[in-house]
């Protein structure tokens, strides 16, 4: 497989799109066209293996799924990983002559977004510094009453910051990198120990960014049976992620309902006691009589 700079463009844009100061917007770009799993179907548009690119993007999504960003804290970014990491761990697979559902494909790709994760750390600090200076131009159009140039800080000098740090940086890692990362298969050998701890180190990213994720909504020792109940569906009658979903809609629906049952109390009819004590001090009256 090779990319040509036609659609290492391409690319380039969807990462400008898809970066957390974004162009696209948050909900759009950084939560939907940034994840791994939907960039890994616009990398396999691109070029031209839709099978491999999704493929890809589910093991590196495996990876990065209790992926935040509190504030200004970034530990990866996500434009680098989807835009970039996909792209050169689709050649590396090819030009290994791998399955694209193989374990040694997943464990590769897996390595390979990781590898690119901690550069698009450096690229959002890049692009949300040099927005600064934007910002910086905006509150000195208020200070002089020029609001109409605030359409210029909000919409247009902002694409300067993701074009150094974001299109470019995409458009050369990706054209250059391809050349790289098929070199592997001549200096890094299938059975060679350099891709066989890659490929281990690969196969236990998952595991981290699972506990990330239990470690976030977890709660007690009884938030786990719903975990386990899945995993277990998914080895002992091997259904897929789709069934699994189906499937915890029920327990979804059962946990509701007991929350509710739990929330409501029982209401009394008014006037009900009332009218019964008054009955029953109206038979004692006929007694007494």
């Amino acid at each position: 497989m090779t990319i040509s700079w036609l659609q290492a463009s391409i690319l380039g844009l969807f990462a400008c799109l898809s970066s957390l100061p974004g162009m696209a917007g948050t909900s759009i770009g950084n939560y939907t066209l940034g994840r791994p799993l939907v960039g890994g179907l616009v990398c396999g548009i691109v070029l031209g293996d839709i099978k491999l690119g999704i493929m890809a993007g589910v093991a590196m999504q495996l990876v990065y799924i209790a992926l935040v960003t509190p504030g200004g804290t970034v530990s990866a970014d996500v434009r680098a990983i989807s835009y970039i990491g996909i792209p050169l761990a689709m050649v590396a697979i090819q030009s290994q002559g791998l399955s694209a559902t193989s374990v040694a494909a997943s464990s590769l790709a897996k390595s390979m977004g990781t590898l690119v994760g901690t550069i698009g750390t450096v690229l959002f600090y890049g692009t949300a510094t040099l927005n600064l200076v934007w910002q910086h131009m905006g509150w000195r159009d208020v200070e002089k009453g020029e609001f109409k140039k605030l359409y210029a800080v909000n919409w247009g000098w902002p694409w300067i910051s993701h074009l150094l740090f974001s299109f470019v940086p995409t458009l050369v890692m990706v054209k250059l990198g391809a050349v790289a990362v098929t070199a592997m298969k001549t200096y890094l050998p299938m059975d060679g120990i350099p891709m066989k701890t890659l490929f281990t180190v690969g196969s236990l990213l998952p595991c981290v960014g699972l506990a990330i994720l239990l470690k976030q909504i977890v709660e007690t020792a009884a938030d786990f049976v719903p975990f386990f109940v899945g995993f277990t569906l998914s080895a002992s009658l091997s259904l897929n992620l789709v069934s699994s979903a189906v499937i915890s809609l029920i327990f979804a629906l059962l946990f509701y309902s007991l929350e509710m049952a739990k929330g409501s109390k029982t209401v009394l009819p008014a006037g009900g006691p009332t009218s019964g004590s008054g009955s029953s001090s109206d038979d004692d009256d006929e007694e007494d009589i």
